[in-house]
């Protein structure tokens, strides 16, 4: 991945806005909080909802192709079973020997320095203790500074006084991560920890009743796969998506809501036929993409790879339309290793967070596997059948069935992940396809709604210096939000609180507006202090109804009022009977 650039400062100075304007609060702060997890005021709240209206709309409204779900948070637990969850949805964790902190053993920052290695410790009133233990000096700091934190872990098991043992030469390490950074002590040997949290069904409460809050969304469309299928017109290559609640005990939540053991999923799992259907069907699936070859429209002979690439292309085109630019994106491919062993491919999309550029979204190509799991776990079939296929390959010499077999087993044998198919797993998995029957395979555009939200915080984030008249420097904030995501769409403003044909019409604009946007009315304090206020809450256009509006200097601008543009600061006289229809075409 890109090398982080972190700028702590400035994540401060956001996180400190969130709370002051109501985009985000801790959860249960009068409590002291809860690690990993987080609540939207009411700016933030608006926020979300508009991201999620942007994402639905532009994953099924715009689109012929896709559809909608809403599952249960809590599902039969075999559904984990089939996915892995169970067995391999952990994290590797190691605890701090001194403080007892935990750590993602994977996440701790390299290291590099001399270890020194103890061997015990004595102490006065004759206290001992012969618990090994390691310190990491990192590069320039002496052994002293090692020895520091060897008494601190010694007096913690009851040596008084202690004078550690062993460790007067140090061991040269690069690269390691079993060390805390924070103060060199040793950490515990990675173990694997399960992420899912666990509940109970019923009242009994036994090993039987066990559930699971869901760690993703995508398992509740693979189970109800064919009932989609079933239930509505579909037909392959087509999607099923969902906005919904996830839960993950992460080990280690961090950088604010970026990773949080609650959180919010947007994943469409978008349903293609086999290259071998697509070669059947059409002679041959198109060739791999080149540069600057046209993805906008697909195409019947597009296999994995193009529609994979093609919606990279379409989540590039969402995060644009938001004012997520080419500036603040950046892509990582995952490798042959990094990959699942069903997994053909993976492009991670990133953003350049002030804490350093990360994941705001997967776009994995991952096969049958899914549906094939559940296949086998359920005993339900997951297959399709496509009608045109059976023709297509009614058509097919035995010659050229057999080709499309060999080809299959060889790609089978060369293999050097997963358990590759036998040759008469291939010829029966052959002679269903020949028949118009597969489990379709999958694209998966899987993104976090709250590290979304985050990234167009910190997108939007800009101070700026102003100096009055008086030569009184101040400091400016201002979050330029999308207008199509803004929580708030325009600000109404009479010019003076204490004219009542001033607020009157103000409120009748107000009136107009709010039916069709959020729209917040504030009359209180100088117009330059209330414009600088929605500034800072994102919001994109200030209406302001002065006495040109009421005519007082003459019929030409009566009934029109003043809106402001917060980037450009840009100001327009629009006619009040207009207003609505500008607006909307802006903000939507």
């Amino acid at each position: 991945m890109p090398e982080d650039k972190k700028d702590t400062a400035s994540m401060e100075k956001l996180v400190s806005l969130c709370k002051r304007r109501g985009f985000i609060y801790q959860s249960s702060e009068i409590y002291g909080g809860i690690a990993g997890f987080w609540d939207y005021g009411p700016l933030g709240s608006e926020l979300k909802r508009n991201l999620r209206d942007t994402w639905w709309r532009a994953m099924t409204r715009e689109r012929e192709d896709v559809v909608g779900l809403d599952a249960t948070i809590i599902m039969h637990p075999n559904i984990w079973k089939a996915s892995g969850h169970v067995d391999t949805f952990s994290d590797p964790m190691s605890d701090c020997l001194l403080t007892k902190k935990r750590f993602r053993s994977d996440h701790v920052d390299l290291q590099s320095g001399m270890v020194y290695r103890f061997t015990g410790a004595t102490g006065a009133e004759d206290t001992k203790s012969d618990v090994p233990f390691a310190v990491l000096a990192p590069q320039g700091k002496p052994r002293e500074s090692a020895l520091k934190i060897a008494k601190l872990f010694y007096e913690q098991r009851g040596v008084k006084s202690p004078e550690p043992t062993g460790g007067e030469t140090g061991e040269k390490v690069e690269n390691t991560r079993a060390f805390n950074p924070e103060n060199g002590a040793q950490l515990t040997e990675p173990r694997p920890f399960n992420l899912m949290f666990r509940t109970f069904v019923g009242p009994t409460a036994t090993d039987a009743d066990v559930a699971y809050l869901r760690p993703e969304t995508a398992q509740a469309i693979f189970a109800q796969f064919r009932n989609v299928v079933d239930s509505s017109r579909v037909k392959v290559p087509f999607g099923i998506c969902q906005i919904g609640k996830a839960f993950r005990n992460e080990v280690t939540p961090k950088n604010f809501t970026f990773r949080s053991r609650e959180f919010e999923q947007m994943e469409l799992e978008f349903f293609i036929k086999p290259d071998e259907a697509i070669e059947i069907l059409t002679g041959a699936p198109a060739q791999p993409w080149t540069e600057g070859a046209d993805l906008s429209e697909p195409q019947p002979n597009w296999g994995w790879d193009l529609w994979h690439r093609y919606w990279v292309a379409q989540r590039t085109e969402y995060y644009n339309s938001i004012g997520l630019g080419t500036d603040v994106l950046d892509y990582y491919t995952q490798s042959a290793d990094d990959l699942a062993h069903y997994a053909r491919a993976c492009t991670d999309i990133l953003f350049k967070f002030p804490f350093g550029t990360d994941e705001l979204e997967g776009v994995a190509a991952r096969g049958e596997f899914d549906l094939s799991q559940h296949q086998k776990h359920s005993g339900k079939p997951q297959e399709y059948f496509d009608d045109e296929l059976k023709a297509a390959a009614a058509k097919l010499t035995d010659e050229q069935k057999e080709a499309l077999i060999q080809k299959r087993i060889a790609a089978e044998q060369a293999k050097t992940k997963g358990t590759p198919l036998t040759e008469a797993e291939v010829r029966t998995w052959f002679d269903r396809l020949f028949k118009g029957f597969y489990v379709p395979h999958v694209i998966e555009p899987s993104a976090g709604l709250d590290r979304l939200a985050l990234a167009v915080l910190a997108n939007a984030f800009l101070e700026t210096e102003k100096v009055d008249e008086k030569g009184k420097k101040e400091v400016i904030t201002v979050m330029r939000l999308h207008p199509r995501i803004a929580p708030i769409k325009v600000g109404v403003f009479p010019l003076l609180k204490n004219k009542p044909e001033l607020v009157g019409k103000a409120r009748e604009v107000y009136d107009l507006l709010k039916k069709h946007m959020n729209c917040f009315y504030d009359e209180t304090a100088s117009i330059g202090r209330r414009y600088a206020r929605q500034d800072e809450a994102g919001t994109p256009f200030g209406v302001t109804i002065d006495f040109d509006t009421l005519g007082e200097k003459g019929d030409e601008l009566k009934d029109t009022v003043t809106v402001r543009e917060r980037d450009s600061n840009a100001q327009h006289r629009i006619k009040i009977s207009e207003l609505l229809g500008w607006l909307i075409e802006r903000v939507r």
